[in-house]
Formats: structure tokens, sequence, C-alpha cells
């Protein structure tokens, strides 16, 4: 969970109170010291599963740069990384050295064609379902033919399941929380996972594979590979 050093509790209320992208500014200089960071296992199954990569790498919603670190040991193209906190970014640029770091807003990409692969990694939660659709066409616009979209995710656990109810019992909460008050903050968990987004992946253009991960905590969980024609 949270390691030494990590956010205090007042300092996660504070945070959890304030708008998505102030909120990680806020969270920025902790953030690897807690639960929120792609987990080193998730780096290593993308890794394992990738191999050596020809071309250029985005990472898209980078946070402090946990998968861009990885993208740079995978490729000898261009590494860029993309989110839209200035504080996450601050902190990517000093631990992943080499790659240019953008400040955008993945629902407003700019960026047509520039890259052979983009990863993304804990960031789904923060784009609501009727978000997904323009944020699968940003990619799709972003990759050259052939690029690819790869990510990992699960299938949607059964409703007694104890993380299910956990996660579901966060969301209500933030329903509640973003109701009441302004600004908002989009963090919603269980919102895009198969086999749903696969069928949003293919509206977007995309030819999808699946694969799933073998070994560790990952009965659910598979890796999805979406092509651009």
């Amino acid at each position: 969970m949270f390691q030494p050093g990590g956010p205090t509790f007042s300092e996660l209320t504070r945070q959890a109170l304030s708008s998505t992208r102030r909120g990680y500014d806020l969270l920025a200089p902790r953030f690897d010291r807690t639960p929120f960071r792609t987990p080193d296992v998730i780096v290593d199954v993308l890794r394992d599963h990738l191999g050596r990569v020809e071309g250029d790498v985005l990472d898209l919603c980078c946070g402090t740069g946990a998968i861009t670190a990885m993208a740079r040991q995978i490729t000898d193209g261009e590494v860029v990384g993309v989110d839209f906190s200035p504080g996450m970014l601050d902190v990517a640029r000093k631990a992943v050295p080499g790659a240019t770091f953008l400040e955008r807003d993945a629902r407003e990409l700019d960026l047509e064609e520039s890259f052979d692969l983009v990863l993304s990694s804990g960031a789904f939660g923060h784009f609501t379902v009727p978000q997904q659709p323009l944020l699968l066409a940003n990619v799709h616009r972003a990759l050259r033919p052939g690029g690819r979209f790869v990510f990992v995710t699960s299938t949607r656990p059964p409703f007694w399941n104890p993380t299910a109810l956990a996660y579901r019992g966060f969301n209500l909460v933030m329903k509640v929380r973003n109701r009441l008050l302004r600004p908002r903050f989009i963090m919603y968990y269980l919102n895009f996972l198969l086999p749903e987004v696969q069928g949003r992946l293919e509206d977007a253009g995309f030819t999808v594979h699946v694969f799933p991960v073998v070994g560790g905590p990952f009965e659910r969980a598979f890796i999805v590979e979406a092509r651009k024609a």
C-alpha cells in the first residue's frame, strides 16, 4: 500500500477535494510512494509482451513515467510522455532522461500519425464511458498505419467478488462527491474492461487481439493489442 514518505491522510483529503488535474499536481511529489503508481509487475508484463520495438512510442497519461522508462529500454526511437498534470510531468522529466514530455489532455490530443506504439496504464478510470470513444479516436489518429495501442485490463469480476464490491463502493462515493462538490474529481473503477472495451476499439477502427496474462495475481488480466489498419 502506501510506502514510507507517502502522502498523509490530510494531503489525500485535499487532493480528493480538488479537480482531477489539481489533485494530481498536489500528489505528484509523493505519487511513487502510493499504490496508485503502475505496479512494477504490470510494467514487466508489458515489457515481456512487447520485446524489442521498432519506431516511436507514446506513453499516454504517463504520470510520473513508470511506463515511459520501460519504453526507453525497448526502443531506439523517440519516446514521448503525455499528461495533463504539470506536477506529474515535472517528476517524470527528472525520472526519465532522454524522453520528451508534453502537457496535453488526452481528450484533446493533437498528435497525428506520429507513433508506432501507444502505451497507457492506470489512467482509464479518469475517462467516463461517454468520453471513451473520443479518447480512442485520438489514439487512433496518433498512430501511424499499422501502429499498435497496447494496455493491460481485465474482465469484469463477479458482483460478489470482494474487490469488485470495494470498487463499486468507491465509485458510489465518487458519484456522490461529484454531484455535491465542484470542481469534480473524475476517477471510476470497472469502466475499461473486456469485452466492452474491445467493441469500442473496433468501433474506433482498430483490429483487436487479446492475450491472457499467465501467472501471478492475474486471474482475469489480459493484454489488449489494438492495431490501426
